[in-house]
């Protein structure tokens, strides 16, 4: 069972027709939402299920511009900005705070790795640096005598997953976006090519502007047009603790364990280094494109068959709009934690850190990661279904870049001037010869 959601009241009237119309609650949909409705745009959002269901609820939590692939720096960079005032932007609670984020280095390999990574953000001006010592003891106490140094960013921070979503989608709510949830969009009525419709369990909207901010769902939905969307899903396990006294702040990743504080005195635990893969029809498919990212990571990765290869094989043909769809029998993705790898975890964080020896754990789960071959979202119109703009495969990063995407899909959506250039995240770059690749030595 995933974390328990703060609540989103859905609008009680579906309209009939909207400026834009978005698919998925999570934190992108909802980000995008509340930048159109600011805009004056008549905006409705669709939620097969409630809002931040899946990965938007249960990843980390951090908010970090250290270690970002170079591609997403500058989106992330503009995403902090509006964490910063994200409480008073919705005047409400997300969690967000200022706490900075710390990675262990190992060894003189992780020392190049990060030094070349530094050569990446400076001309963003990062304040990101290789601390050591005592000064790696004041923010990660202990750590200074175990590792032989961390990148650490002070100006980065930590949000709550269960609160932040919510929180944007009441307040698009009262900026005048509709936010149906229980309201699944089985696909696209078009006209000429075009975006005509949005096609719901409940009836049509018509529109000429659809978003698909459907993370792990965006493949198979994007497949029922046509349109190749290089995806696989990886699964990811977390724990919650109680209340820990005494405890560290910055937000800490080690080789084999990872957590941050939490509003509520507890701490978010994963493993931070393994993840599951499950192989599904996809993996086959997509092999060539994803075997370079799988090489450079294979030592984290566990690949597993189990339930989803029949699952997917069984929703992978087109339904019917009139007919009950895959989004509308399974509401939520909520796959069973991997209980060995966050006991792994905590034993190692334990050992590290004594203090989490008294730690209690109240919850575990597991969600869906979205990702992409080159570990890049998409975030960008669709050339052959005009109207369409797609903002999936944020491959485990985006919570802390979701403000900042929401925003872009906002300024795709109206014409205005993107907040960052979108080029990279162009869906394109996986079809024109540009072979994108994982960035090697970050």
């Amino acid at each position: 069972m995933g974390p328990q959601v703060e609540s989103v009241i859905p609008n009680p009237e579906m309209p009939t027709e909207a400026d834009v119309v978005i698919i998925g609650g999570g934190i992108i949909g909802t980000s995008a939402a509340l930048f159109l409705a600011k805009r004056g745009v008549k905006v409705v959002l669709c939620e097969k299920g409630h809002i931040a269901g899946e990965q938007s609820s249960r990843n980390w939590g951090w908010v970090r511009k250290a270690r970002r692939d170079p591609r997403e720096i500058p989106l992330i960079v503009e995403s902090l900005r509006l964490w910063e005032r994200m409480n008073e932007t919705v005047g409400d609670e997300t969690g967000f705070r200022t706490t900075g984020t710390a990675f262990a280095v190992e060894n003189d390999a992780d020392v190049a790795r990060y030094e070349t990574w530094l050569e990446h953000a400076r001309p963003y001006q990062i304040d990101a640096r290789i601390i050591s010592g005592s000064e790696f003891d004041k923010h990660v106490p202990g750590g200074g005598g175990r590792w032989k140094a961390a990148l650490f960013c002070a100006t980065d921070g930590r949000a709550e997953p269960q609160k932040a979503a919510p929180a944007i989608a009441r307040a698009a709510q009262r900026a005048g976006a509709v936010i149906l949830t229980d309201c699944a969009v089985r696909g696209l009525d078009r006209a000429g090519g075009r975006v005509a419709a949005v096609v719901t369990e409940r009836g049509r909207i018509r529109t000429t502007t659809a978003v698909l901010a459907g993370g792990a769902w965006s493949r198979r939905f994007l497949k029922d047009l046509d349109v190749t969307l290089p995806q696989l899903k990886v699964r990811a396990s977390v724990m919650r603790t109680a209340p820990l006294e005494g405890g560290p702040t910055a937000a800490f990743w080690f080789e084999g364990a990872a957590y941050r504080k939490r509003l509520d005195g507890g701490y978010s635990i994963a493993n931070g280094y393994v993840n599951v893969v499950p192989i599904v029809p996809d993996s086959f498919r997509f092999a060539k494109a994803f075997w370079p990212a799988f090489m450079s990571e294979k030592k984290a990765l566990k690949l597993r068959v189990d339930h989803r290869f029949v699952q997917e094989m069984t929703e992978a043909a087109p339904v019917p709009l009139d007919q009950v769809s895959p989004y509308e029998k399974v509401r939520v993705l909520d796959p069973p934690p991997d209980r060995q790898f966050n006991r792994e975890a905590l034993a190692k964080l334990t050992a590290a850190f004594p203090i989490f020896a008294k730690a209690q754990v109240v919850q575990e789960w597991a969600g869906m990661i979205d990702v992409t071959p080159d570990a890049v979202p998409v975030i960008s119109p669709v050339d052959t279904v005009p109207g369409l703009i797609v903002a999936t495969g944020f491959s485990g990063h985006g919570f802390g870049i979701g403000p900042g995407a929401g925003r872009l899909v906002a300024d795709l959506a109206t014409g205005e001037t993107p907040i960052v250039n979108p080029h990279d995240f162009r869906l394109s770059r996986y079809s024109d010869g540009s072979n994108p690749r994982p960035i090697a030595g970050i």
